[in-house]
C-alpha cells in the first residue's frame, strides 16, 4: 500500500494529493484507519481515474452499537451509490428522500456527484442522526435546521446553486403520519440495506403505500431500493407486500462502475418501484 501512496505523490498532480490529504491521510482516517483492503483498492482506483470528488465518513468500529446496526456502511449503501454517480441524472435538480440513511454515505455521494436541488437524510435513532450531521458537515455540505417538512418552503434556498439544501429528519416508520411524509414532496425515494427482518419489511411497505397515496396532483416520485440478498425469505416478502400495497416494480440493470470492495459473496440488487 505505501508504493501505491508513493505513486499518487509522485504523480506530481495536485488534485491527487488533495484527494490524499482529504481521505488516507486525513486526520480522522489516520486515527480510524479502514482496512488495508479497502484502502488499496481506493488508492488502485485512483491510479486509474485521477478526477472526481471525496466523501469524508465517520463510522463505528461495532456492527452493532447502542441497539442500532445505523452507525456503519452496509454493501447495499456503496452499491447504490455506486448506480447513483453512473446514473446521476435520476437525481439532479430533484429533491430526494432517503429512508433509513445510516451512516450518510450514499447521500453524500448523490449530494456531491449528482446535483440534487434538495437531499432529506432521515433515520429515527438519535445517535445515527447525531452522526449523519457531523458526516454531512465534515463533507463541506451546509446543513439546515433538524425538520419534520423539510420542503414546505420549496423555493427557499439560502445555498450555493451548486449545493443542495440539506436537512436531516426523524422518522420512524411506525408512528410517521400522512401529512408528515406528504410534507417532504419528493421526486426521488431511496432506501439501502433496510430489509434485514419481517417487522422492517411491513413498516417500509407501509411507509411507500403512504407516501404513494399523498402526492395528490404531483407526478408520483421514483423509488429505488438497494439491498443485499442475505436470506431470499425476506426478500419475497418484501416483494409480497409490494403487490398487496399495489406498488409494481422492476429490476434495476446491474451497471458497470465499480468503486468500492465488497465482501466476497455478496449479492445485491436495486429494485425500482412505481408508486
Amino acid at each position: 500500500m505505501d508504493s501505491l501512496e508513493e505513486k499518487l505523490r509522485d504523480s506530481g498532480s495536485e488534485l491527487l494529493l488533495d484527494i490524499l490529504q482529504k481521505t488516507v491521510k486525513h486526520p480522522l482516517c489516520v486515527k480510524h484507519p479502514p482496512s488495508v483492503k479497502y484502502a488499496r483498492c481506493f488508492l488502485s482506483e485512483l491510479i486509474r481515474k485521477p478526477s472526481g470528488d471525496s466523501v469524508t465518513l465517520s463510522e463505528s468500529s461495532a456492527i452493532i452499537s447502542h441497539g442500532t446496526t445505523g452507525l456503519v456502511t452496509w454493501n447495499a449503501a456503496l452499491y447504490l451509490a455506486e448506480w447513483a454517480i453512473e446514473n446521476p441524472a435520476a437525481f439532479t435538480h430533484r429533491t430526494v428522500l432517503e429512508l433509513g440513511s445510516g451512516a450518510g454515505l450514499t447521500g453524500l455521494a448523490i449530494c456531491k456527484m449528482c446535483h440534487p436541488r434538495a437531499y432529506v437524510f432521515s433515520d429515527c435513532h438519535g445517535l445515527v442522526l447525531e452522526q449523519l450531521r457531523g458526516n454531512i458537515l465534515l463533507n463541506g455540505l451546509l446543513l439546515e435546521s433538524d425538520a419534520t417538512a423539510p420542503a414546505q418552503h420549496p423555493g427557499h434556498n439560502t445555498h450555493n446553486t451548486e449545493s443542495p439544501r440539506v436537512t436531516v429528519a426523524q422518522l420512524d416508520w411506525d408512528i410517521v403520519t400522512a401529512p408528515q411524509l406528504a410534507a417532504f414532496q419528493p421526486d426521488v425515494i431511496i432506501a439501502a440495506d433496510v430489509l434485514y427482518c419481517p417487522e422492517t419489511v411491513l413498516s417500509l411497505v407501509r411507509v411507500l403505500q403512504t407516501l404513494s397515496a399523498c402526492q395528490k396532483d404531483r407526478q408520483a416520485p421514483d423509488a429505488y431500493i438497494a439491498f443485499t440478498i442475505r436470506n431470499p425469505e425476506t426478500c419475497r416478502l418484501f416483494t409480497t407486500e409490494l403487490g398487496k400495497a399495489g406498488i409494481s416494480w422492476e429490476a434495476v440493470p446491474r451497471h458497470n462502475q465499480k468503486l468500492f470492495p465488497y465482501e466476497e459473496h455478496s449479492e445485491m440488487e436495486i429494485l425500482k418501484l412505481m408508486l
